[in-house]
């Protein structure tokens, strides 16, 4: 009896070791979306006031564990009865990620604000209603990055057993959810931090310097990290199309993997956007 209960423990034991390298293998595979996660996502839960940026990150937190229950299951039954079908979800994710990301882009630069009283009257008024749309929106980029990221994992424990296929995987997803929106928390309340710091040293010596500069920094990270989310989407959409789309694969093969995958998830959200617009054009009109 005790020998096997010891035997069971034994085979628990190496298990746990297998899923430890494994995790190991597929986190730094997945290194690079979880950079670009990070970027896109710290985007998303800025620009709100200071009182709801906790929970409205929480809100978003929720989603991303909500949407990794969804996907896990799903990717790892798609990769046991229909693998090919793995490959198109990935490819209409990349192009809902190049559309978002070059909408910003058009946005910037053809957008005229409204002045500023009228936009504070809409936001006084649609406040709670803007909240839920770009939780909504972060949420629903969560999905299609949370889906690149467990399929990368996948990949990377295909000739692996179906426990340690399953174990991975969840692993890899709950540390990519903890890891990114805790990353995304601090530098949310970098300012509160930097506020507390000046305010505890009496705005006189070091502490009341590194508050100061924690204030000051914060804006311009957030405006960094707009940029760099923008680009990230642009370049997971465009690594998406060229992993897995032969002939993007094969095409111009002496140009920098960068660039290559840049210029794709432009054009791919360029048509994208186009084709948003004409159908927004055509309804418009019907309703006319």
């Amino acid at each position: 009896m005790a020998s096997g209960f010891f035997a069971i423990l034994d085979d628990i034991g190496a298990l746990m070791d297998d899923v430890s390298v494994a995790a190991k293998v597929a986190t730094r595979k997945t290194a690079g979306i979880l950079g670009d996660d990070l970027a896109v996502n710290a985007e998303k839960a800025t620009g709100f006031l200071s009182s709801r940026e906790l929970p409205v990150l929480w809100a978003i937190t929720k989603g991303s564990l909500l949407n990794k229950i969804i996907i896990v299951p799903i990717a790892l039954l798609l990769n046991a009865f229909f693998s090919s079908a793995i490959t198109w979800v990935l490819i209409l994710g990349g192009v809902y990620l190049a559309f978002e990301g070059v909408e910003k882009i058009v946005e910037y630069f053809f957008h005229h604000p409204k002045a500023a009283q009228a936009v504070v009257v809409e936001n006084e008024t649609n406040a709670a209603d803007a909240e839920k749309t770009k939780v909504r929106s972060a949420v629903t980029t969560d999905f299609i990055l949370s889906v690149e990221i467990v399929i990368i994992a996948l990949g990377s424990v295909t000739d692996a057993s179906l426990p340690i296929q399953i174990i991975t995987v969840s692993v890899v997803a709950i540390l990519a959810t903890i890891g990114v929106y805790g990353i995304v928390a601090l530098i949310v309340r970098m300012d509160d931090a930097g506020y507390k710091l000046m305010k505890s040293a009496d705005n006189k010596g070091i502490l009341s310097t590194l508050g100061s500069i924690l204030v000051k920094a914060l804006p311009i990270i957030i405006k960094i990290l707009g940029v760099v989310g923008t680009i990230a989407l642009i370049l997971v959409s465009g690594g998406i199309f060229e992993h897995n789309i032969p002939y993007f694969h094969h095409v111009l093969p002496n140009l920098p993997l960068l660039v290559k995958e840049f210029g794709l998830g432009l054009v791919a959200g360029l048509i994208a956007v186009a084709f948003v617009e004409g159908i927004k054009k055509a309804v418009k009109l019907v309703k006319a």
